[in-house]
């Protein structure tokens, strides 16, 4: 998804400050941001938000505005996922919908642009600051000279690919979320049909997501014929991390399985070279995946083992990357026109 409402834009420096932001099903990462002559991003203010707090994203942005002295400021870059029909912008994970119209209104924008919130963090790939990631396995490479796949689980799951195209990259967005959920073994497949008995399609946000690890917990119960006591995503990872209950030490077990087999057929299908593992969840559970199957089952690839051993996959913190994507994005498109 790449989406602009922009009028007058064109005739605008790219080097005067914008708002940037990363808007994701729980929270609202918002900042003011300029790029210097030397094309470094200076973050000027910033602010989180928890979306369910507000009734919209104009509200959103129009608190940080006047928070940040930036009612002057007229362009916006968002990086936001979701479908766009027709004025609105649609995803299930947030609280409210978007109106592309409503919000340029009311937050007084001339120039209102909206990028696929894992295609913003692909965007910021050579942004990274690789000593501040955590190697989970794998052979560390230049992650601005090979084709880099960003992806993550949070309320949904995301991923995008950075191609080292010149003079930007090319960034490739991807819908594997909702591709069909694929067990590795006996008990997964038990999950699976425990799922296929609420959904006609099980795809891999029904278990490698927020949501999804509820759903893996709730399912392991039935299995177990035990009470689902635990009501919330939150509360299966911290009952699992303090090995508090046997379900969701499972769950979270089970989680890490899939994730590591969803990345590595992610990675085999786009003949990635270098992972970054981001999402809400990932830095959750750091101290947890060095210990769970991710990486054995991210390996776990047959023939192209031996491949999967030279891919790098880091562990990042999802932090500002969103919207230093998005802002990197915005000046991007900005300088071609």
């Amino acid at each position: 998804m790449n989406i602009r409402t922009a009028a007058n834009s064109a005739t605008q420096a790219c080097d005067t400050p914008f708002i940037a932001a990363d808007v994701g099903g729980t929270n609202a990462r918002v900042a003011l941001v300029r790029f210097t002559p030397e094309g470094k991003l200076a973050v000027l203010h910033y602010s989180e938000y928890v979306c369910a707090e507000y009734p919209d994203l104009a509200t959103i942005l129009r608190t940080f505005s006047d928070a940040a002295n930036a009612s002057s400021v007229s362009r916006a870059a968002i990086a936001i996922a979701g479908l766009l029909e027709g004025d609105t912008l649609v995803n299930p994970n947030l609280p409210w919908r978007v109106s592309l119209a409503q919000t340029l209104s009311a937050v007084h924008l001339d120039d209102l642009a909206l990028i696929n919130d894992f295609q913003a963090l692909a965007h910021a790939v050579p942004h990274i600051d690789i000593g501040t990631a955590q190697l989970l396995t794998g052979q560390p490479v230049n992650v601005a000279e090979v084709p880099t796949l960003v992806l993550g689980p949070g309320t949904g799951f995301g991923a995008a690919l950075r191609l080292p195209t010149r003079p930007f990259g090319t960034v490739i967005s991807s819908e594997s979320g909702h591709a069909s959920l694929a067990p590795g073994n006996d008990f997964e497949i038990d999950i699976l049909r425990q799922m296929l008995k609420r959904w006609p399609h099980v795809d891999r946000e029904r278990a490698v997501s927020g949501p999804g690890l509820l759903n893996v917990y709730e399912c392991i119960c039935e299995l177990h014929g035990v009470a689902a006591m635990l009501r919330t995503p939150t509360e299966v990872t911290q009952a699992a991390l303090a090995s508090a209950n046997a379900q969701a030490v499972a769950a979270l077990t089970v989680f890490c399985n899939l994730l590591g087999s969803l990345i590595g057929d992610v990675v085999l299908s786009y003949n990635a070279q270098a992972v970054f593992l981001a999402g809400g969840i990932p830095s959750r559970i750091r101290s947890f995946l060095p210990t769970s199957g991710l990486v054995p089952r991210y390996l776990n690839k047959g023939a192209l083992r031996e491949v999967m051993e030279h891919v790098p996959l880091w562990l990042i913190e999802h932090g500002q990357l969103g919207l230093i994507g998005a802002a990197a994005w915005y000046r991007d498109r900005c300088a071609e026109r």
